[in-house]
């Protein structure tokens, strides 16, 4: 009887103790509506919503977005967030916009004049991932929630040493005002 009392407490136990970081592995989640840079629009007004990406505060969402950045060759035009090709994604000037939701949009849709659209190579999830990630670079998420150090020969300072940096929008190119 005491065996069966202790077994049964010993399983409780083991259900209830266990309590750690939720990771969603096949969550996919949903694109969101891109941010607004300008006050002009055609027909009515619309209300924008702030978005807040799903790995904001996922170390290990981020740290797949890293990985992602690295496999995709973003770095190729980025030169490695510090801008080559591409523009820098550590100063404090967004052509399109810091929010989630434009990153997201950049990332997916792509830009004239040389980003290319990877809506049809990503997931959702993917993109939300690369998001996080290129947050990080820019200095625009918590500490606690960074990326992890490179284990190899280090090209910049890790993620979680970039310091927090307040975003402006440069300029919007002529092409995407329409």
């Amino acid at each position: 009887m005491m065996l069966r009392i202790g077994l049964i407490a010993f399983v409780v136990l083991s259900l209830v103790a266990c309590e750690r970081e939720a990771r969603r592995f096949d969550d996919d989640p949903a694109a969101p509506v891109a941010a607004k840079l300008s006050p002009l629009q055609p027909g009515p007004t619309v209300a924008v919503r702030q978005v807040r990406g799903p790995y904001t505060y996922n170390a290990y969402g981020l740290s797949e977005g890293k990985i992602l950045f690295n496999q995709f060759n973003c770095s190729g035009c980025h030169a490695h967030g510090g801008g080559g090709m591409g523009p820098p994604l550590m100063d404090d000037e967004w052509i399109y916009g810091s929010e989630p939701q434009n990153i997201f949009a950049t990332i997916a849709d792509g830009r004239p004049g040389g980003m290319p659209s990877f809506r049809e190579r990503l997931s959702n999830d993917q993109i939300w991932r690369l998001v996080g990630y290129v947050q990080s670079m820019g200095g625009l998420l918590s500490k606690d929630a960074e990326p992890t150090r490179d284990d190899n020969m280090s090209y910049r300072p890790s993620e979680q040493r970039t310091p927090t940096a307040k975003p402006k929008t440069s300029f919007v190119p002529p092409a995407s005002e329409h």
